[in-house]
Parts: C-alpha cells; sequence; structure tokens
C-alpha cells in the first residue's frame, strides 16, 4: 500500500535524535520526584515574582494526595480543575495523579451549566475551583445536589502564590484591575475547604496513597464541543508520557526557561507547562491571561529561552507598531501551532529576528502534538513530520485506503499517545477510528496531505470547506493571503448561503489601529483580487473589532459561521 515517508527514513529528523525513543514506564508522578530530588531548589514555575521549586511542588503535592486520601478520596475518583494558569494548577494535578485520581481539567470561561456538565459526565466528586470562579462552581455544586450528586469544593486564592504588589518588579506587574482580580479570596461560605489549608504541613495527613501504574487513567480531557456536546477523552500515564518526553525533540534542557502564555487547561498548555517541563526540569514563567505587555516584561528579565505560544499571539504583537521592542532577539526557540502561522507573519520573524516559527500538530486525543517541523529545517505553514513513534497517513475518505505524496485526504494516526476512549461513549470512540493494513488509525477529521519529502499539510477540516460554483475554497489558504495586507491584523474566512453560486466566502477582518476608518471593503476586494484567484476573493467584506476566541487563543470560525447563518444551526 501506498505509506507517508516513514518517520525513522526523513532526511531532515532532528539531528543527534535517534528515530525511536523509548517511553518509561511508570506514573507522571514519579517525572516529578525525580526532578525533585535533582533540583531541590530550582524554580519549577515563577508566578508574579514568586518562585515556586520543584522540592516545594513535590512537597506540597504528597500533602495534598494525603489530605484527599484522609478524606476518604480513593484512586480511580475524578477531580475537577477549574483555575487559569498559576502553581496551584501543576500542585493539584500532581497530587491527583499520586493519588491515583483521575485530572478533569475544565475551561475557566465556562458558567455553571457548562462546569455542571462536566462534573457530571465525568462523575467527579470534587472541584479545585479559583476564588473568583467559586459563585459559579457553588452552582454547579447545587445542580449537582439536585440530581443526587456530592460534590465538595475547594477555593484556591492565586495570591497565595505569587509576591505581593510592592515586591514586584514594573515588568513583571499585572494592571491594578488584574491584580485585584487575582487577589480575589475563597468565600467560606462558598468553598467547602481551601487550598492553603490542604497543603499546610499542618493539617493531620492520612498515610500515602498506594502509587499508580502506567496504563491507569489520569486525565479525561473534554474535546471543545463545537459539533455536540463535549466528549471526554480518556488518557492513562503511559498515553501521557509518551509525549512528555516531546522536550527531546529540540534539545529540550533543564537550562532552559520558558513562558507559558497557553492555557494549562488546554491540551497544548498540559502538554509543555505541566508534563515536558517537569519531567526535564525546566523552569516556567506563568502568565494567566494574554497580556503583551508583561509577556514581553518577563522574556527580557528572566531571560526566557523557549516559547511556545499560539499565532494569533505573534499577529498581536507584531500588529503593534512597538513590536521590535518586545523580546523576540531573546528567545532561542519559538514555536506553535492550533492555527496555522501566517506565511507572511513567519517570514517578517525570520527576517527581521532570525527566529524560526517551529509549527506542530495535534489534538486532544493525541495528547497534543503527533506532528512536529524539524527545528533545523521548518517549512512555513506545515504540521511538520510524525514524531517518534507515530506513523501517520493521509486517507481516501470514500475508499479509506491511503494515498501518496500530495493527494488531499484525511489525516489518520497511530500513536502510543492516542487515547484510550471516549468517557461513556463506546460507540463513538470505535467510529473515530479506521482499519488501514490491520492497524487501527484514528481519524482526525482534519483534510490535508504530505509532500515529498514526507512534510504534512493541513489544508482544512472537511466541514469547513467552501464550495463556491464547484470551485473548492479552502479558507486557512485565503486567510493566510489576506495576512500579507499591512493593513490586516487578523482575519476570519467563512462560507454564507449564496443562492447564485450555492456558497460565497465573507472575510471578517480587524485592522490595524492605523488603518481604521480610513480603509473600505472595497479597496481591500481590490487588493484580494491581485494577490489570489478570482474564485477566493470573498464576496462579502466585515470589519470588526476583535474575533472571538477561545481559552486556548484559537479563533471561534464556527460561532462566526452559524452567526452568519442561523438557519444552519442546530435546534436544542
Amino acid at each position: 500500500m501506498k505509506d507517508a515517508v516513514p518517520t525513522a527514513q526523513n532526511s531532515f529528523w532532528p539531528r543527534a535524535l535517534p528515530p525511536q525513543i523509548p517511553v518509561p514506564e511508570g506514573s507522571l508522578w514519579l517525572n516529578l520526584e525525580i526532578s525533585a530530588r535533582r533540583y531541590p531548589n530550582k524554580p519549577a514555575y515563577v508566578f508574579f515574582g514568586k518562585p515556586m521549586s520543584y522540592g516545594q511542588l513535590h512537597a506540597q503535592a504528597m500533602q495534598l494526595s494525603r489530605n484527599l486520601r484522609a478524606r476518604g478520596f480513593e484512586k480511580g475518583d475524578r477531580f475537577c480543575l477549574y483555575m487559569q494558569n498559576s502553581p496551584a494548577f501543576a500542585l493539584i494535578f500532581y497530587a491527583v495523579l499520586r493519588l491515583g485520581g483521575v485530572v478533569v481539567p475544565v475551561n475557566p470561561m465556562c458558567k455553571a451549566e457548562e462546569l455542571a456538565y462536566f462534573v457530571k459526565d465525568s462523575g467527579s466528586k470534587l472541584v479545585f475551583c479559583a476564588a473568583d470562579l467559586l459563585p459559579i462552581a457553588r452552582q454547579a455544586q447545587q445542580d449537582s445536589a439536585q440530581a443526587g450528586h456530592a460534590l465538595e469544593l475547594v477555593g484556591c486564592s492565586y495570591a497565595s502564590f505569587m509576591a505581593a504588589r510592592d515586591e514586584l518588579a514594573e515588568d513583571e506587574r499585572p494592571s491594578a484591575e488584574v491584580y485585584d482580580w487575582l487577589h480575589a479570596r475563597p468565600q467560606q461560605e462558598l468553598a467547602d475547604l481551601q487550598l492553603v489549608d490542604m497543603i499546610g504541613e499542618g493539617l493531620q495527613a492520612g498515610p500515602d496513597p498506594e502509587e499508580a501504574v502506567a496504563d491507569d487513567l489520569a486525565l479525561i480531557a473534554y474535546t471543545s464541543g463545537t459539533t455536540g456536546f463535549p466528549k471526554g477523552c480518556m488518557h492513562t500515564h503511559r498515553s501521557l508520557m509518551g509525549n512528555a518526553i516531546l522536550g527531546y525533540w529540540n534539545n529540550t534542557t533543564a537550562g532552559v526557561i520558558s513562558l507559558a502564555s497557553v492555557p494549562m487547561f488546554h491540551i497544548t498548555g498540559l502538554l509543555y507547562y505541566v508534563l515536558v517541563n517537569v519531567f526535564i526540569g525546566t523552569t516556567t514563567l506563568l502568565i494567566n491571561r494574554w497580556d503583551k505587555r508583561l509577556a514581553s516584561g518577563l522574556i527580557k528579565k528572566y531571560g526566557v529561552t523557549h516559547w511556545t505560544c499560539i499565532p494569533t499571539m505573534v499577529a498581536d504583537i507584531m500588529g503593534d507598531d512597538s513590536y521590535k521592542d518586545f523580546g523576540f532577539q531573546q528567545l532561542r526557540y519559538l514555536s506553535g501551532g492550533g492555527t496555522g502561522m501566517p506565511k507572511a507573519l513567519a517570514d517578517r520573524l525570520l527576517d527581521e529576528f532570525g527566529l524560526d516559527f517551529v509549527e506542530g500538530y495535534g489534538l486532544t486525543e493525541t495528547v497534543a502534538s503527533t506532528h512536529v517541523n524539524p527545528p533545523q529545517r521548518p517549512k512555513h505553514q506545515c504540521l511538520g513530520i510524525p514524531i517518534s513513534g507515530v506513523t501517520s497517513l493521509v486517507m481516501d475518505q470514500d475508499s479509506q485506503q491511503p494515498l501518496g505524496a500530495n493527494e488531499i485526504g484525511e489525516i489518520v494516526i497511530d500513536s502510543p499517545t492516542v487515547f484510550k476512549g471516549y468517557w461513556n461513549k463506546p460507540q463513538d470512540y470505535e467510529d473515530s477510528f479506521v482499519s488501514i493494513g490491520g492497524r487501527r488509525f484514528f481519524k482526525t477529521g482534519d483534510i490535508g496531505y504530505f509532500d515529498e519529502e514526507g512534510y504534512f499539510f493541513l489544508t482544512d477540516r472537511s466541514k469547513r470547506m467552501i464550495n463556491s460554483s464547484g470551485f473548492k475554497v479552502w479558507p486557512t489558504e485565503v486567510e493566510s493571503l489576506f495576512y500579507k495586507n499591512e493593513k490586516i491584523k487578523e482575519v476570519c474566512v467563512i462560507a454564507i448561503k449564496d443562492a447564485y453560486r450555492g456558497e460565497s466566502a465573507k472575510a471578517i477582518i480587524v485592522l490595524k489601529p492605523s488603518a481604521r476608518g480610513t480603509t473600505t471593503a472595497e479597496e481591500v476586494r481590490d487588493w484580494a483580487r491581485g494577490h489570489m484567484a478570482a474564485y477566493k476573493v470573498p464576496k462579502h467584506i466585515e470589519f470588526t473589532e476583535a474575533l472571538p476566541k477561545s481559552g486556548s487563543g484559537k479563533i471561534l470560525w464556527r460561532q462566526l459561521q452559524e452567526a452568519a447563518n442561523p438557519e444552519d444551526t442546530p435546534a436544542d
């Protein structure tokens, strides 16, 4: 059968990296224990001026796990983690794993009804909740009680893990509004317990819990739910460990200092800033709301070497007149995914700062990365090549047979990091796989191809394609072309109904400040006609102040799509 270029034979495999990397056995807790022994005084995290060493992280996580055991929680119990980035997130994550429990990350933008769904669907018994979210969590707790499900709430104040305002240097000080939000304290009438008490040495704790093993369930990570109710992807310690070693890809060492601007509840942030960093022993600077001023200050103050981000963050920086002072010169490695990096921006990063933007690809079902560009030879707007242990093909959706180079089909994946099931949805899990050559491959639902060198490219998700008078228009391609326009900061292309063509493209555009009020839709359309085929030029142009984004920074194109075509939105 036709096959993609095998990973081990790819000529551009990272230098000095063997084609296969053995995945360590055992639980993820072991990674923290080893790093704490190696680097007990080294900062694991720095959060608004206050470091948490690996020794402290290990000790507090152990104390929390003992207290959970003393309160009657057991191996296999599920725990929702409902907060923004902070050292507390990692502390709770590893404490739950030490107990043998299962972490259920929840987007902190979720409201009570959504949180209640995650609690009910996962059967979680406790929610670790940031102080500002306690009113929402209390409502979810009451809803759970009415359904006969007992739920405890543990409140957490971000202020417990950060320095006092007068101790913060100007370049790492949040705005007054954000500072007040960070200092919200758990209200006793809302929180059943407080995290600060559960990690204190004065509280009587139970015995050490039994350590989990590699094939125990560790994580239920919910998909975005854009095509229906969110589904919980089940990951074991083994499947998560399969990507915890990803730092080897770019020669990451314990000397690396990273900036964490991607949310930890999202699979990408969880991978890079909870799993990979602890496995290797790096230092991570945390910010919990995107703030380019603060990010710039941290990069320059602490000497950040590595930054994994969302391309929209780079677009935000590069759209500012002061982008040259951001601190790109400091970085040694810049990477990201979730959405394609526009070639025009990638070219500017390389030309002006000598910095390649290394793109990768993955899903919640695969613990994020399955494909990453070789650091020494990345291609722009490219998913990269399959990493160690991954076999990836492009499949014809009708015949379910693998295709050859430059043939477009659905990307399918076989990897040790592929999830072990959708929680309580076994049929959905079975339906997401296909058998090719006697092997089970996960169907990603993403449409793409690989070139003669084995690099994979995404053309789009199958449902996002625009069919205009028989011409197939791929929105990401049109968006990429628009980013070459110096007046455009961000853009999202969607399909709208067209009585004549069936569908037409519509571009929703955020202009740079200097272009607002003076740029017309016709001017943009004229520019487009000179940069893309006529059938790709959006028939409709709309200007907006901002595009809706998910907690991980992805542009919510489906939300815009449904708003433009409300008759296609499924009824409740």
